[in-house]
């Protein structure tokens, strides 16, 4: 059975690093990566619907599961937003799917940014949890660039298991997430 590259080596690799680092007693209480949240939201996809039609096969592409559209939970006149019109797309990997994003994130899309110089440490909620922004969704290859209506940004969070941003930092870096010094 197929086990994805970077879940190999958090099991052979990084958790005996974290664990002789953090002095952790139990393999239970070493940081993991329990999910990637991608999310996306469309600014236009108010008056045009294929808009968040167009983000969600997107979204399906670069994440390998399928995305749902996200709903608008208010209305909000200065907007022309109603209640319950689609305003994006969001997808939630985990396991295998989780691990191969992340590969590809690491390996293929990041190096693709224009004037890429890292990624910054701010994106850190205090519970061990990062996101990161995308201005360009066109850095992951599997977008044809001929044939998207805009270029939009995304959010990606990573939701770990540390109690604080320094271990998450540590277990993002293991993984080789290249951030800023």
């Amino acid at each position: 059975m197929y086990t994805p590259r970077l879940k190999t080596k958090y099991k052979e690799e990084i958790q005996p690093e974290l664990k002789e680092a953090f002095g952790y007693s139990s393999v239970m209480a070493i940081p993991r990566l329990k999910k990637i949240v991608l999310n996306q939201g469309v600014g236009g996809g108010v008056a045009e619907k294929k808009l968040v039609e167009s983000a969600v096969e997107e979204m399906t592409k670069i994440s390998g599961q399928k995305a749902v559209s996200t709903y608008s939970k208010k209305d909000i006149s200065n907007f022309k937003l109603r209640k319950g019109m689609p305003i994006g797309s969001r997808v939630t990997l985990r396991g295998n799917m989780m691990y191969e994003f992340l590969d590809r994130l690491i390996s293929v899309a990041l190096p693709r940014t224009r004037d890429f110089r890292g990624i910054n440490r701010k994106g850190f909620d205090g519970r061990g949890n990062y996101t990161l922004g995308i201005k360009e969704q066109i850095i992951f290859p599997e977008i044809d660039i001929d044939k998207i209506s805009g270029i939009t940004g995304m959010d990606i969070t990573f939701v770990t298991s540390a109690q604080t941003n320094n271990e998450a930092l540590e277990l993002l870096k293991s993984f080789g997430l290249p951030f800023k010094n």
